[in-house]
């Protein structure tokens, strides 16, 4: 349910624009001002609680059950073989497309781009993969690849090796190996919790002012950033805008616990395994499509394009994931990483749950 949820606000973040109707401007008025927030605080500030995730499950067991080996092998097609396929699909789509005459000033240039830069846009090796949100995917495989040592510090410094993680977040620091910096600090949080066996069910009692302090908080920080724009802002606003992310990952995942009994709650926990990672995977080159689309005709101002993207969007998405598992279910499991609503996987899931006291639909 946190990942299906959160998988949705990211949907939100990578709504397309050109300069002319950046939300900075202001030409919209209120919708500009609530476009950003959504796209640019409230939904961002959930990603560390998706590495999180990931973190707390594979050290579930703690070290003493921690198998690298295993983990190489079973990430190796869970995540590393849906990343190929995925951004090589849309490589090849917009390959395509240039070729034609169309999607350039959308997507990266293929055409006229170096041998580097093509495998960059292919593999994500110095940055951004062509289908942008894999950056993800690509961050949590450096993860699972330093787990060993992730698990080997938080078993033995947790504060030590988090306040670390965190200042390399929140300061203006290269970046090194990972595109984004806060998967890895969400990740060892979860890692953290799992190895030390943190109930983190203690918190539900205080979920609803743990989520309104988030949101509250969120609201600040969002307002100064509309005020300077979102790449002029002082040192110090980026430096809370960090600890915002931070926090917005408990956020996020109190979010879940406030809704886990609601009807959407419950539509949440009964989606099919792979619907989150479909979504995530496919939404991007759906989005981008449409606003080709919207420009080369154009339809309409920009606020029309918006309303109408995302509910197409969601439309495509749980059509195609239909149609896949209906007719090339093979297929579906490979560039989902066998992520399906079996009933062996429900019940590991329900014993992971167990062994770190989540609640139902985590």
């Amino acid at each position: 349910m946190a990942r299906l949820m959160l998988i949705v606000g990211i949907v939100f973040v990578h709504v397309p624009f050109d300069p002319q109707s950046n939300a900075y401007l202001g030409q919209y008025g209120a919708f500009d001002w609530l476009r950003a927030f959504l796209g640019d605080m409230l939904f961002r500030i959930g990603v560390p609680c998706l590495s999180a995730i990931s973190g707390l499950l594979m050290f579930r067991r703690g070290l003493d059950g921690f198998n690298y080996k295993k983990v190489l092998r079973s990430k190796s097609s869970s995540v590393l073989l849906p990343f190929l396929l995925w951004n090589s699909i849309v490589f090849l789509y917009v390959l395509t497309t240039q070729s034609l005459g169309y999607g350039e000033g959308y997507f990266p240039s293929v055409l006229t781009a170096s041998y580097r830069e093509l495998v960059t846009l292919a593999l994500a090796t110095e940055d951004w993969p062509i289908n942008l949100p894999l950056y993800f995917l690509r961050d949590l495989l450096l993860c699972f690849l330093l787990s060993p040592l992730i698990g080997f510090l938080v078993k033995r410094q947790p504060a030590l090796t988090l306040g670390v993680l965190l200042l390399y977040v929140v300061l203006p620091v290269p970046n090194m190996i990972f595109l984004k910096k806060s998967i890895i600090l969400g990740f060892s949080a979860g890692a953290a919790i799992a190895i030390h066996n943190v109930d983190i069910r203690k918190l539900d009692r205080y979920a609803l002012p743990i989520v309104a302090a988030v949101l509250v908080s969120a609201m600040a920080v969002f307002v100064c950033m509309f005020q300077t724009g979102f790449n002029e802002h002082p040192l110090w606003l980026d430096v809370i805008y960090g600890l915002i992310t931070v926090i917005g990952g408990l956020g996020a995942w109190e979010m879940t616990r406030l809704l886990k009994n609601t009807r959407l709650g419950k539509a949440l926990v009964a989606a099919p395994g792979g619907l989150s990672f479909w979504i995530f995977c496919a939404h991007y080159p759906i989005l981008m499509t449409a606003w080709m689309v919207w420009q080369k005709f154009d339809i309409g101002p920009y606020p029309l394009f918006y309303v109408l993207a995302l509910p197409a969007t969601f439309c495509l998405l749980l059509a195609s994931h239909f149609l896949a598992i209906r007719l090339t279910p093979g297929l579906y499991g490979v560039m989902t990483g066998q992520r399906n609503a079996s009933g062996r996987d429900k019940n590991k899931n329900v014993a992971a749950g167990r062994a770190l006291a989540f609640s139902k639909g985590d």
